[in-house]
């Protein structure tokens, strides 16, 4: 008899769990307590029901080729970066391709979920449900929860002295959705995310002024590489990550800043980041343009408000406030599980991967989505669910929960006696996260395997962009598909583009190319080992072997990957 698995909501994470249920032949059912699939993707005129969903204008930070699901690619006329009723359109073609929606069951409200008696030994869980006033009571074997990172709007009023006196209009990003009675009217947006960015640029086109406030200031990065491709694709790439990992951690924030300022100087604009604070960064194609135009202007962090105007902590004031959005982001809580489970399953430190509890003595339970990742989250999750289910089923196994919960309490500890960084919050680096899920499950590509059975796969699988097909190769949950979808990457990417088709355009790849990231790390070590040699340290000053040693980096750097001078992005 199929083991029965729970499904806490029907969106991106929820999709993929179900259907990484019906691979390994257990038996799903979804509680999605809206009337449609998608979760924050499926757009609504209003957040009356107190989701939160995305606002009409939203475009997609990450191309198609890399936020797809694994076994799934996106259509090829679709746009490589695109808007949510595209996207959404994407998640139905899915659900309705792999025959999901008939284990979703709409309406239907999660009210509590609980470990059944004998749990230590069944590891079954007791779920509670409420559809249309009528509750309902069912056991299952295993529960994956898939309610994501936007559950809740954080509204930090408390932190801004003479808020309540303010006579404007004052709301949280979740409220926004299009840019309506915003006419003539002074805009302050409080927080500088991608929800922030997004925001102030569409509000500055019909808003008198946008001023857009910010506590630490953020790298501002393009959707397009230099050479006009998807960003993403140029960046997350495995010889990049191999490169980053080789490299001191000062010479790759030395390349990041160097970089980031060449499109423009951040300092100049008012966004670079704040001495001291981590380095973050947005997705943002228009803002420079608007700070430069006029139309939005970058502000310091709000000391006081009265009741027209904001005084800001450089000490300048702007009067005649309209209204004020805070695009502060959003907490997250799971107000169905019991404690301790539930306030443990709130820090992330006890989360085991970033997917199960640390205190079950049984694995039956998994967090889904709940991961920020310099890369797709959408691939993240899904490699998440392969990983979970595979454990519900026995076939892959995680340390005991003594072991587990020993260690993150160690962890805690070490954070609140400030002997050790809590990292819980910052974003996963994207190819080692999703390598580090796909050997526990054994899908993890063996790229030096590939370079004997398959050397043209293996090039674009280690020097080309790492998409999700790259995890369908082989192990379990292959996908015979895997490799036309890697070798016809570049092809979906071009084929929207090319609407006017000019003979002599090509792919970035060439044997050039190639060479130049072969030659580009030996040369790089030849030189740095001749700059660490005796002789060198005799003849020149220990100041100049520094500035020597970061000018060849970066040159080599630079004239090796000239389409990916962001790359060190993602690894600082």
């Amino acid at each position: 008899m199929a083991k029965r698995v729970a499904v806490i909501g029907a969106g991106v994470s929820g999709l993929s769990s179900i259907k990484c249920c019906l691979d390994e032949d257990l038996e799903p059912t979804c509680f999605e307590r809206t009337d449609d699939i998608g979760g924050l993707w499926k757009f609504t005129e209003t957040s009356e029901d107190g989701m939160t969903r995305v606002y009409k204008s939203l475009v997609t930070n990450v191309c198609k080729e890399m936020s797809c699901y694994s076994d799934f690619p996106f259509q090829e006329d679709y746009p490589n970066f695109m808007k949510q009723e595209k996207f959404w359109g994407y998640l139905q073609e899915f659900a309705e391709h792999f025959d999901l929606l008939k284990y979703i069951q709409f309406r239907t409200t999660v009210c509590s979920v609980t470990k059944r008696p004998d749990f230590s030994e069944t590891g079954q869980w007791d779920v509670v449900t409420e559809k249309e006033g009528q509750q309902d009571r069912a056991v299952f074997d295993a529960v994956m929860v898939c309610t994501g990172h936007f559950v809740n709007p954080h509204l930090p009023l408390e932190s801004f002295p003479g808020i309540h006196k303010f006579k404007g209009q004052i709301l949280h990003s979740q409220e926004y959705k299009i840019p309506e009675g915003v006419q003539g009217k002074r805009v302050l947006v409080i927080g500088l995310g991608n929800t922030g960015g997004d925001v102030a640029v569409e509000l500055s086109r019909t808003a008198a002024q946008v001023l857009l406030s910010t506590r630490t200031g953020t790298w501002v990065i393009s959707r397009c590489s230099d050479g006009g491709y998807p960003l993403n694709m140029m960046v997350t790439r495995r010889h990049h990550n191999f490169i980053a990992q080789v490299l001191p951690a000062w010479v790759l924030k030395w390349i990041q800043e160097r970089h980031m300022n060449k499109r423009f100087d951040h300092a100049n604009y008012g966004l670079s980041i704040t001495k001291g604070k981590k380095s973050k960064n947005i997705v943002n194609d228009e803002l420079p343009t608007c700070i430069l135009c006029g139309t939005v202007t970058v502000k310091t962090s709000v000391k006081e408000f009265t009741e027209t105007s904001a005084l800001f902590e450089d000490g300048t004031v702007e009067e005649n406030i309209d209204i004020v959005i805070f695009t502060t982001g959003y907490t997250f809580s799971f107000p169905f599980l019991e404690e301790p489970l539930k306030s443990l399953c709130t820090k992330k430190i006890f989360l085991y991967k970033r997917v199960f509890p640390s205190n079950l003595e049984r694995t039956t339970l998994a967090i889904i989505g709940l991961i920020s990742l310099t890369g797709s989250i959408l691939a993240g999750t899904e490699l998440q669910a392969r990983w979970a289910t595979r454990v519900f089923k026995g076939l892959c196994k995680i340390p005991p929960s003594q072991k587990l919960m020993a260690e993150a309490m160690k962890k805690e500890q070490l954070i609140e006696r400030g002997l050790m960084k809590d990292t819980s919050g910052d974003k996963l680096d994207y190819i080692s996260y999703m390598d580090d899920l796909a050997a526990c499950i054994g899908t993890k590509p063996s790229v030096p395997l590939l370079f004997l059975q398959d050397p043209r796969l293996a090039w674009e699988v280690f020097f080309g962009p790492c998409t999700p097909y790259q995890y369908r190769l082989m192990g379990p949950g292959k996908w015979d598909g895997a490799r036309t979808a890697i070798l016809t990457q570049w092809d979906r990417t071009l084929k929207p583009l090319r609407t006017r088709v000019v003979p002599d355009s090509s792919k970035p790849a060439s044997r050039s190319h190639y060479l130049k990231v072969w030659a580009a790390p030996i040369l790089l070590a030849s030189l740095l080992l001749i700059c660490k040699s005796s002789l060198f340290s005799k003849l020149v000053p220990d100041k100049l072997q520094d500035r020597i040693s970061s000018y060849l980096v970066t040159r080599i750097w630079s004239c090796s990957f000239p389409s990916t001078s962001n790359a060190a992005i993602q690894y600082c």
